[in-house]
């Protein structure tokens, strides 16, 4: 993990991430998570570089040894409604304002912070550089990953358990195929496109 050097030194940071800006459908998904220097967790990276299999471990340890943590969305409405940076930055103070803990200050995933009162920084590639974020994106991936599989059963022919909402060829060939569902988010041009293209027919 490369090295990072935080302005706070405390044992009361969060880290905060959310997974899901790219799909064509589902939730954007968020988590934040507090920690336990008493506990420490082997093995966190960035959710993407793990394997499925590995995440899913480092969930229930996450889950088991950290001092607080929350999950928290915004909804594919929110996301046609909003836009998806500020669904993302939505689900990511739901998330923060979930902890059982307070975070004396909190460590956000990407170059932009969330409108709220937390002290706080962002860091760029935090999901590979601070633990507490690493943890954050492993939290927000597999439980989008489990939506998403559990969509495969609600709408079966569009692959979601496969792409996870995101626009692969067999995903756009399912959506001219089959058409839109509840879950896609409409105010993605892929999905607006494909409308159009069946409201000509």
């Amino acid at each position: 993990m490369e090295p990072f050097v935080s302005s706070y030194g405390g044992t009361l940071g969060a880290g905060v991430d959310e997974v899901g800006r790219g799909p064509l459908a589902g939730d954007v998904v968020a988590a934040a998570v507090i920690l336990d220097p008493a506990r420490p967790i082997v093995g966190l990276n960035d959710s993407k570089k793990l394997t499925e299999k590995k995440r899913e471990l480092l969930f229930d340890e996450i889950c088991s040894h950290a001092l607080s943590y929350s999950i928290a969305r915004a909804s594919v409405a929110e996301i046609d409604s909003i836009n998806i940076l500020q669904a993302s930055l939505l689900a990511m103070t739901r998330a923060v304002e979930g902890l059982q803990l307070a975070p004396e200050h909190v460590w956000v995933d990407g170059n932009k912070i969330p409108r709220w009162s937390y002290s706080a920084e962002a860091v760029v590639k935090g999901d590979s550089r601070v633990p507490a974020i690493s943890a954050a994106s492993i939290l927000a991936k597999v439980t989008r990953d489990r939506e998403m599989e559990a969509f495969e059963k609600v709408y079966p022919g569009y692959g979601f358990a496969g792409h996870k909402g995101y626009p692969t060829k067999l995903h756009m060939d399912a959506i001219a195929r089959l058409g839109v569902t509840p879950i896609h988010r409409t105010s993605f041009g892929p999905v607006r496109a494909a409308i159009e293209q069946m409201e000509l027919f």
